[in-house]
């Protein structure tokens, strides 16, 4: 098996092993959960940030003499990820006019995520198609992300009347998909450097969009002194660790 197929799938399958960290979230009290979510959401926005600015950009233009086409890609994938958000929200508010609308809305939420954790997967796979360096420091963002992301879903379907188990389960299976995307990406990508040259700029606007439009703005929810301070030096450690792993290389 080739290095980026075992790397690819070793990572995919640990970012899908986070789902169920919802479990842990159970004996810990609603406020002191918000704490740690409120330092796990910074640190994510600094990675994905970091992530693609300090690997996945200067990659991109690195493997490309045409800047424009890389600028242009890089707003392709803003533009995508503001397009899916529109379409998934919208689903979700039309869901909630028919009846049972708690039970729709976890479906509906497992389909969101499920198609979130595909894209996920196929990101991870085409990061180690370009190297070990980015592929590591994607699947960290990733991971860093899906922390809090999955603390949220696993909430929302025990809100939904999922029971712990079933919650578990489902939230597991929908980020299992992960893996078909990263098995995706790498049987198309593994044909040449075309596509791994296009998902590099794609995903890191798909990062910036998800840090500065769905991550920052929850971080201005919260304006006391003491905790913006800490989301600061939060946010510059995930950044941090993105630019760790550029000088271990």
């Amino acid at each position: 098996m080739p290095v980026e197929w075992s790397y690819s799938i070793v990572s995919v399958v640990l970012v899908s092993l986070v789902s169920l960290i919802g479990i842990i979230t159970i004996p810990i009290s609603e406020s002191k959960l918000k704490k740690t979510v409120f330092l796990m959401v910074s640190l994510a926005t600094g990675a994905l940030f970091g992530d693609a600015i300090i690997h996945l950009l200067p990659e991109a233009f690195e493997r490309s003499a045409n800047r424009v086409e890389i600028s242009l890609y890089t707003l392709a994938g803003i533009f995508l990820f503001f397009v899916l958000e529109k379409f998934l929200g919208w689903r979700h508010d039309h869901v909630l006019e028919h009846g049972n609308p708690s039970h729709l809305v976890g479906q509906m939420n497992l389909v969101a995520d499920g198609l979130h954790n595909l894209i996920d997967g196929m990101l991870i796979g085409a990061s180690y198609l370009v190297s070990l360096r980015v592929g590591i420091a994607t699947t960290t963002a990733v991971v860093l992300h899906e922390i809090p992301h999955e603390i949220g879903n696993f909430g929302v379907l025990l809100h939904a009347g999922f029971g712990k188990r079933r919650a578990l389960f489902f939230n597991f299976l929908s980020a299992s998909l992960a893996i078909v995307g990263t098995i995706v990406a790498l049987v198309i990508g593994g044909g040449g450097k075309n596509f791994s040259l296009l998902m590099l700029p794609l995903t890191a606007g798909g990062f910036i969009y998800i840090a500065g439009s769905d991550l920052v703005p929850e971080l201005h929810k919260d304006r006391e002194p003491l905790k913006s301070l800490l989301q600061f030096i939060t946010m510059s450690m995930g950044v941090g660790l993105m630019l760790l792993l550029l000088l271990l290389e």
